[in-house]
């Protein structure tokens, strides 16, 4: 058998298949395109479905591609197996119509035998019990001894519900004794890691209908997957598929950060292999556009990423290094994978931003567990509460199973019954209110049975002459409305347009012989009509009223600037910070305009600059604004971007402003240079990977540019300079500042300093233990852990436990090394027990821990406890 890189056996398998007239396709995108069955894509043919189902027909019937999957199903059991993956390659060879059987089967074997050269002996297959064909090939052509064909049925037929479908066989390699469970009948299909399967080969020849029965296709396909880090792992001589070389590169440089080797610790190994396949599951899929995040795809690439931080706080790393790892990734597997070398810059600062977040999240979440447990101990329970843990989950981003786990080390267990009912009632209150906002009350009723037609006019004209078609007046048909009244009317024609794509809805008057109303609110109506909510401010209007409708046009003209503006600036966002960025929500007003968009992290002052300097190019450049309608896979071969959350039909409205080209059925105006100008007002995080620039345009943002005028001048004004020398004198009183900051901080140190030499000073031997124990006046918690970190300098053996009093608060750090670990000293269950005497209660580490009590008087009570643990641990020990 070749010894062979997972590269070379990637290569080998394309270049076999495309001297034999298959066309070799790169990997598509681990997202699925118009697939909304799939989360990801999975398989290897996934992507091909249109050629499986004849939507599509390919330009060569013969197809080769490396295929990048990601499966979610078993992620608790990455780690724990040889081969459980959540990112894997899947080598196929494709026919759509073309070959079948004989070439597949043959083709497979000469691949394995004679260019991968794997022993034939060892080689078994499986076939469906009923496939004689297949049967007849692999004995009779291929040569495969009888003995070495297992018929099979469920595991032999390959189907997903309705449509095409057929027998397939699996092919498998006997890795030797050494690797099985020693049953006398162990065959392929058994549990054991004897026989390995390293290939699938798929007959679909049949369609399943809605009656069940099968019926031959008019075309029959060949579908296979063979998994490259498996065949890397036999061709490796590897016991499983993380000591390939498409894994082993990031164990080793995990270790390397962690201190300590891949092969020395089964624990640890578990926790190596999470962090190397997580990492590659999240190199790839951010890769392809997929930002951490709280829903969908995005929701599982945080919680991969924040599991394998964990697996490296385990390993001992309590700073951020899975970004570190992507360049390995990048060395082994980017030179296949252009898109990985192309976004490696961002992908890692994508990740080191998410695991920087999950280390605040950690921090801040064990110390408020710690406060909580703490309370609970004072009152002798021992168990979270479920609307506790949902808490933190909710409020912190605390995952409840890292809860449980620290909870457990402390001796505390969790009502997970109960937080899983916080979760359900969570979401249902989210559907609920998700079901109020999409609906809108004034559908209910009349409206719905109005299904006279009303023309929308309002991209062309402002003024309109129009007729009441109808009048509802608290959800009832009427048939006129007077002064003082609110009602909604429709007219056979309108300017107005109704809120929709984030555009607000326009506002004006409409106007009859015998009254005037406001609009204030235009909405769809259930049968499309737009829908005008109208206060009447003089007389009365009636069913059949001819009226002048008007729309305010300062109004219009601010929102349509808002609008243009906004296309120009997701535009420019992609240009700046990349084509990752997608719009996530949006609102156009007369004020102002608001852009939600995917996005990793803060914009810095340079890319916020760059953002507002291309827009206000765009806008200089006064672009044309130009408006089609056509069909929509034109529009998509134009590049056209579709705006977030809106359904569109066969055909759509194509708006291009400059380079800009989106699907829009808002309201723009005629050139971007009536715009005037972009002014950004404020950039903020409105939820994780989810970014919010608010700007002004035209008049708006004259109005603001001025008043930033004067509150610079009002500022120059107090530090007693001019406009134009404010900043030199700003930073001289800041400078000025710091030097006596510096100086305030060297006194604490002075101080600090004093209090660490009179602490050593107290350095005693309790059954032969060196301890330095004491209660220390007013400190809080942070310089408690200060002064413990400088007491375990220079000092091999130590247990360090201090308590002090602050803000009517006790608290307590302990800490105990290493080799006193070993005898059976733990810092976390010393400081339980000292919190108790105080009222308390806490836990962590064995070599660090932290813990608070309720009563101040008994903290040299609690101080003087220390000496009676340790005597008592000593005796077990000597016992």
């Amino acid at each position: 058998m070749k010894s062979l890189t997972g590269q070379q056996i990637r290569r080998a398998f394309q270049s076999f298949f495309a001297a034999r007239g298959h066309q070799v396709l790169p990997s598509f995108s681990l997202v699925p395109h118009d697939d909304p069955t799939l989360l990801w894509i999975n398989a290897g043919m996934a992507p091909l479905k249109p050629y499986f189902d004849g939507r599509e027909i390919p330009e060569i019937p013969r197809i080769v591609d490396a295929q990048k999957c990601i499966r979610t199903n078993d992620i608790e059991e990455v780690g724990h197996t040889a081969r459980h993956q959540t990112f894997f390659e899947m080598l196929g060879n494709f026919s759509f119509g073309d070959y079948f059987k004989k070439e597949a089967i043959t083709w497979a074997w000469e691949f394995l035998t004679q260019v991968l050269e794997m022993e034939p002996e060892r080689i078994s297959v499986t076939i469906h019990v009923e496939d004689d064909e297949a049967f007849d090939i692999w004995h009779r052509q291929v040569g495969l001894p009888e003995n070495r064909i297992y018929r099979g049925a469920e595991d032999n037929f390959w189907e997903i519900g309705e449509g095409p479908c057929g027998p397939c066989s699996e092919i498998f390699y006997d890795r030797g004794a050494a690797f099985g469970c020693g049953a006398a009948d162990c065959k392929p299909g058994c549990d054991c890691d004897r026989f390995l399967e390293i290939w699938n080969l798929v007959f679909t020849q049949f369609n399943k209908g809605a009656d069940g029965e099968y019926t031959p296709l008019p075309k029959r396909n060949i579908d296979t997957g063979s998994g490259l880090e498996r065949l890397a792992s036999l061709l490796q001589g590897v016991a499983n598929n993380f000591e390939t070389d498409l894994f082993r590169p990031i164990i080793d440089r995990t270790g390397e950060i962690a201190g300590r080797r891949y092969g020395e610790s089964d624990e640890d190994d578990i926790h190596f292999k999470i962090v190397a396949d997580h990492l590659r599951t999240v190199t790839f899929a951010i890769g392809d556009g997929v930002l951490p995040g709280n829903e969908g795809r995005s929701y599982i690439i945080r919680r991969l990423l924040r599991r394998a931080v964990r697996s490296g706080r385990r390993l001992g790393i309590e700073k951020p290094f899975m970004y570190q790892l992507v360049a390995v990734v990048d060395q082994i597997m980017g030179e296949d994978y252009p898109e990985i070398r192309e976004k490696r810059s961002l992908i890692e600062r994508v990740v080191r931003t998410e695991e920087e977040r999950f280390h605040e999240t950690l921090s801040g979440g064990e110390a408020l567990l710690s406060e909580l447990m703490a309370e609970l101990s004072a009152k002798h329970e021992t168990v979270i509460a479920g609307a506790d843990a949902f808490r933190l989950y909710d409020t912190y981003g605390f995952p409840i199973d890292l809860t449980i786990e620290i909870a457990k080390e402390s001796g505390f267990t969790v009502d997970r019954e109960g937080f899983d009912a916080q979760l359900e009632a969570q979401r249902t209150r989210a559907r609920q209110a998700r079901q109020v906002a999409e609906g809108m009350q004034s559908q209910r009723g009349a409206l719905e049975s109005i299904d006279q037609p009303s023309k929308f006019v309002g991209y062309e004209e402002l003024t309109v002459d129009a007729e009441i078609v109808a009048l509802v007046q608290d959800g009832e048909r009427v048939d006129g409305v007077s002064v003082g009244s609110e009602a909604q009317v429709v007219l056979d024609v309108t300017p107005f347009y109704a809120e929709s794509g984030g555009q607000v809805a326009d506002r004006g008057e409409i106007v009859s012989a015998s009254g005037r109303a406001q609009v204030v609110d235009v909405r769809k109506a259930p049968h499309g009509q737009n829908v005008m909510t109208i206060r009447v401010i003089d007389g009365s209007l009636h069913q059949g009223d001819a009226v002048r409708a008007h729309v305010d046009a300062e109004l219009r003209r601010d929102t349509v600037k808002n609008h243009t503006a906004t296309h120009l600036l997701h535009k420019a966002l992609r240009e700046i910070l990349g084509t990752h960025v997608a719009q996530a929500g949006s609102l156009v007003e007369p004020e102002r305009l608001r852009f939600d968009f995917s996005h990793f992290g803060p914009l810095t002052d340079e890319e916020l600059a760059k953002v507002e300097a291309h827009v206000n190019d765009a806008i200089w450049r006064d672009h044309h604004v130009v408006i089609r309608e056509m069909d929509i896979d034109d529009a998509k071969s134009l590049g056209a971007m579709a705006l977030f959350g809106e359904k569109y039909g066969k055909r759509v409205r194509v708006v291009q402003a400059g380079e800009s080209i989106e699907l829009c059925g808002g309201c723009h105006v005629e050139r971007t240079g009536l715009i005037g100008q972009f002014l950004i007002v404020s950039e903020t995080g409105i939820g994780s990977g989810t970014r919010r620039i608010e700007a002004v345009t035209g008049r708006h943002a004259y109005a603001v540019a001025r008043e930033r005028d004067a509150e610079l001048r009002e500022i120059a004004q107090i530090v007693k300079a001019t406009p134009t020398t404010v900043v030199d004198r700003v930073s001289r009183v800041l400078e000025e500042a710091r030097v006596l900051e510096r100086e305030l901080e060297s006194a604490k140190a002075r101080l600090n300093h004093g209090r660490v030499a009179e602490l050593a000073k107290r350095q005693e031997m309790i059954s032969g233990v060196p301890v330095i124990r004491a209660a220390i006046k007013d400190v809080d918690m942070e310089g408690l852990r200060q002064l413990v970190d400088e007491l375990r300098v220079g000092r091999e053996t130590y247990m360090v436990v201090l308590g002090s009093v602050h803000n009517e608060k006790v608290q307590f750090v302990a800490s105990v090394s290493k080799d006193l670990q070993e005898k059976g000293f733990h810092a976390g269950q010393i400081v339980k027990q000292v919190a108790s005497i105080a009222g308390g209660g806490g836990g962590g580490r064995p070599d660090m821990a932290q813990a608070g009590g309720r009563d101040p008087e008994k903290l040299g009570a609690a101080i003087e406890k220390v000496a009676e643990i340790v005597e008592a641990v000593a005796g077990d020990r000597a016992v």
